[in-house]
């Protein structure tokens, strides 16, 4: 079986290249392991709400035309508004079918081994697009299998809500954009929460009168490419800002959290039995995310200035609480702690991909997902091409560039290495 592009993955970056395609009349498929744009669902916790303003929603053919542009879709409501997408073009999905093997084809173009509901399969394709993200396996540390068995271990993938917990207090250890979400989840639901923090900053939600991602915006931000954003490609390493969208938006403050009875520690870096070890990062790792915080209101004061525009005056985040000592040791048992919820992210995973377009940490080398082997190309992946490569605001963007050289509108830009 032959087909001119097979793209795997359906979730929103594989659903729009298939929307170009469709338009044009490009024979393709979609292959999906799961269910179409099931992360939305399989991973999300029920509380779940976008962090950035619904208004951002934008897909090829299809925009959040609701009536709060500036709110925050919830997880269901992402996912109807996915579902919407879909029907609106009828794309040609497989879904429950996994791509277990990728490899070249002698003379051009690539073999697919695929896995699916009728069993193996075999499928050519004079053109590849890996659309399945760069969030494929739940990190959890090696030390993690030290700890004493009954304390339970869930990571933020599989996190849904506070009853899911035995009863006690909730260790989150990571302070990216998952750890301290789920962290406010467990608060408000009047869980006793400590907290062990990394090194992610942090940013206003609203400021002089507007979202903070909206001011972005219009500063261009989202829209500057990796090799020309402050940092350059380091950017791409980069933890996001944590700030929440829940209840219409507000800011996530861990001093505030802390003052109201959360427990919060440095970073987590050992553990054997029910004790476990901290780094004495606490102190820092709060004045950093402070400052990137205060970092982006003089940024867009700056721009406020720099463009005549009429805006409320402009403040400092001042802290509300400090901690008065850096934790470096904590006993579960002692704490009352029976369950760890762990946030400290993803690692990629592409070993069924048989094709040298990797770097020695396994990470994809490419040029806005236009990869060096000819037809193979990637789409969805974090700062792909811009900030905005990872959200729903770039998506469009990224996926006419990979269409553009699937049907020879442009020529392939050489890849980065």
């Amino acid at each position: 079986m032959s087909i001119p592009v097979a793209i795997v993955g359906a979730g929103q970056a594989g659903l729009s290249v298939s929307w170009f395609l469709t338009r044009e009349g490009v024979d393709h498929v979609l292959l999906e392991a799961s269910t179409t744009a099931h992360e939305w669902t399989d991973r999300r916790w029920d509380n779940f709400t976008l962090v950035t303003p619904n208004w951002h929603c934008r897909l090829p053919g299809y925009a959040y035309d609701g009536d709060d542009p500036d709110g925050f879709m919830t997880r269901e409501q992402v996912a109807d508004w996915l579902a919407g997408y879909a029907a609106s073009f009828d794309p040609p999905v497989r879904e429950h079918t996994a791509v277990t093997l990728l490899t070249e084809r002698e003379g051009g173009g690539f073999v697919l081994e695929l896995a699916g509901p009728d069993g193996a399969e075999t499928l050519e394709a004079e053109h590849v697009v890996l659309a399945t993200g760069g969030y494929h396996l739940p990190i959890v540390p090696a030390f993690a299998a030290a700890i004493d068995p009954s304390i339970t271990q869930v990571h933020s993938a599989d996190y849904r809500n506070a009853a899911q917990l035995p009863d006690g207090d909730v260790l989150v250890v990571g302070s990216g954009q998952s750890g301290a979400q789920i962290a406010e989840d467990l608060h408000i639901e009047g869980r006793r929460v400590h907290l062990a923090l990394g090194d992610a900053p942090r940013v206003a939600r609203t400021y002089r009168g507007r979202d903070c991602m909206t001011w972005l915006a219009d500063m261009g931000l989202y829209d500057t490419p990796v090799q020309q954003y402050p940092g350059g490609r380091a950017a791409r390493e980069k933890t996001n800002h944590y700030v929440t969208g829940r209840d219409g938006g507000r800011d996530i403050d861990l001093r505030q959290f802390a003052a109201e009875g959360m427990r919060l520690y440095g970073l987590m870096s050992g553990a054997e039995g029910t004790r476990l070890s901290f780094e004495p990062t606490l102190t820092g790792a709060l004045d950093s995310a402070d400052a990137v915080y205060n970092s982006i209101c003089r940024d867009i004061d700056a721009y406020i200035e720099r463009e005549g525009v009429d805006a409320p005056p402009g403040s400092r985040y001042e802290p509300v609480w400090s901690p008065d000592h850096e934790p470096r040791m904590l006993d579960l048992r002692e704490a009352g702690i029976t369950s760890i919820v762990w946030g400290i992210g993803y690692r990629p995973d592409y070993r069924w991909v048989k094709i040298g377009v990797f770097d020695g940490a396994a990470a994809p080398t490419h040029t806005r997902g236009v990869t060096s082997v000819p037809g193979l190309y990637f789409l969805g992946l974090p700062w792909m091409h811009t900030w905005g490569s990872g959200r729903f605001a770039g998506i469009a963007r990224d996926a006419e560039h990979v269409f553009g050289c699937i049907v020879g509108a442009r020529r392939p830009a050489p890849v980065e290495r």
